[in-house]
């Protein structure tokens, strides 16, 4: 059951890291400038978020394997309108589309594995993880013949989960365990959500600032922890997905949002930031697909696309107002912001483990 999910979450990896490494084939084909040129990764992620409730509500009336398909088509034929466009509004509009097909793909593969447990949901957003490390690699070694192949590459991925889903099939929702129901739904699912938010936020965070605080601090190769960083996320989930079946998913996401404040806070120090940064990716590597399939133990699986969204939010919300805090304060307020952040993310997981405590 897991192929099917590799070979989706290796296609969606790869798309999303994809638009920021082929910006300059963007501009060399389309003639547009740097203030114009980000739109096609903005259009990209405006469909990657509008999807996911899209996706929530026809998992009530359908089943994961059609909602699933029927992304993968819409992706496929979303980047193939980028790979061939004769203009920049119609492969804007091309990138809009792949983007809806990415994000439902998304949140109904998530909802499946995250009700399949820790391990399964663990695993496949690891690969996820790879096809975004290896993304640039792809825009590198195909894009000097043609824009149009990077992307032509990826709906041959989108049509290659389709054959994967045909031979092994997509797993279904499974229901929650009745014996960890919270006691009140509606305030499971709120913690549930700003637990994501504040997740994603800083995991974004961290990716968007950390090496601006190394270059201030003088550090040699900041770059090169911001990959370390990314490589250690992906870390952390391959780790888990092997190894996490073993904890309770309460008392990993608990471990690890405490793990990654403390390593914000090392970062404060100079000679540890570097490492320290690296550390705080393997923290966070087990937070998001743990916290997905804890929340399908107490609440029904077709909720996660909803959870997507709040992810997203914290996504959109935490960069800016870093960025503020930064022009206010100095980069060296980055670490103490990101260990805050951190801090407030380990009280909201403790108390969501008391409000889903089994009864």
């Amino acid at each position: 059951m897991l192929a099917p999910g590799a070979v989706a979450f290796l296609t969606l990896g790869v798309l999303q890291a994809m638009y920021g490494a082929a910006f300059p084939l963007f501009q060399a084909r389309y003639g547009v400038g740097l203030g114009v040129v980000g739109w096609v990764a903005s259009a990209h992620f405006l469909g990657s978020a509008v999807a996911p409730p899209l996706a929530g509500v026809a998992l009530m009336r359908v089943s994961v394997r059609a909602v699933v398909m029927v992304s993968v088509l819409v992706l496929a034929a979303g980047v193939t309108v980028v790979a061939l466009a004769p203009t920049w509004p119609a492969a804007v509009g091309g990138a809009l589309v792949g983007g809806l097909g990415l994000g439902g793909v998304s949140a109904a593969l998530n909802a499946a594995y995250a009700s399949l447990g820790t391990r399964a949901v663990n695993l496949v957003n690891a690969v996820f993880g790879l096809g975004s490390i290896l993304s640039p690699l792809l825009v590198l070694s195909l894009g000097p013949a043609s824009l149009a192949w990077p992307f032509l590459a990826v709906a041959g991925l989108a049509l290659g989960t389709l054959l994967a889903a045909r031979v092994w099939g997509v797993p279904g929702l499974r229901p929650p365990d009745r014996a960890a129901a919270p006691v009140q739904p509606g305030l499971g699912f709120v913690l549930f959500a700003l637990l994501i938010g504040l997740y994603v936020g800083l995991e974004v965070g961290f990716g968007a600032w950390l090496a601006r605080h190394l270059e201030a601090l003088g550090t040699a190769r900041p770059a090169l922890v911001l990959s370390g960083y990314w490589a250690g996320l992906t870390a952390g989930r391959v780790l888990t997905g092997l190894l996490g079946g073993r904890v309770r998913p309460p008392a990993l996401v608990l471990g690890a949002a405490l793990l990654a404040a403390l390593a914000a806070l090392a970062a404060t120090r100079p000679l540890l930031a570097p490492g320290a940064y690296v550390v705080a990716g393997l923290a966070l590597g087990p937070i998001f697909g743990t916290t997905l399939a804890w929340m399908t133990r107490s609440l029904p699986a077709r909720w996660v696309p909803y959870l997507l969204v709040s992810g997203s939010v914290g996504g959109i919300l935490a960069p800016a107002a870093l960025g503020l805090l930064v022009a206010r304060s100095g980069t060296g307020s980055i670490p103490l912001a990101l260990a805050g952040l951190a801090l407030l993310l380990t009280g909201v997981v403790g108390l969501t483990a008391r409000v889903t405590r089994q009864r």
